[in-house]
């Protein structure tokens, strides 16, 4: 399955490393920044995490709340957060379900290879749960942060 833009948010109930099980629809109202990255404290994930960090007086200011999603456990996630001093939530879906739901996770190019695993991805979904956008193969560091701001700022 492919979520795209104007599509209704699949729904999940997640584990969060807050100790709570976050879902969608406990942000009905506010408008919500998921992105899927495959691992914590891996370079790329790492780079991406701490720019949506350094960048959350932004992300806020424009009405978002950013929640990470990966397949680590809890455990994993509070070490990557302490390290890093991230300042939102992150998610576990060990059974990848959810990033299926979004189409995060399936076939991809790696070093030439085709192999199936996470498809870095970003959606923004509106305070009805709609996705105004669904953004796939993102890189980690690029301005990715800049382009989900743009995002937000035009509507």
């Amino acid at each position: 399955m492919t979520v795209e833009q104007g599509d209704a948010a699949p729904t999940f109930a997640l584990p969060g490393n807050d100790g709570r099980t976050h879902r969608l629809e406990d942000y009905a109202g506010r408008r919500l920044v998921l992105y899927f990255y495959p691992k914590d404290d891996t370079p790329g994930c790492t780079t991406q995490a701490c720019d949506f960090r350094d960048n959350m007086a932004r992300l806020t200011a424009a009405g978002a709340v950013v929640l990470g999603v990966s397949r680590d456990a809890r455990a994993s996630h509070d070490a990557f957060r302490d390290k890093y001093d991230l300042n939102f939530v992150l998610l576990t879906d060990e059974d990848v379900s959810v990033h299926r739901a979004y189409g995060a996770f399936g076939e991809k190019k790696s070093y030439g290879r085709t192999v199936e695993g996470v498809i870095r991805s970003t959606f923004i979904i509106d305070g009805d749960g709609v996705v105004t956008a669904a953004m796939r193969n993102v890189r980690a560091g690029g301005g990715h942060v800049d382009r989900v701001l743009a995002t937000l700022e035009e509507g």
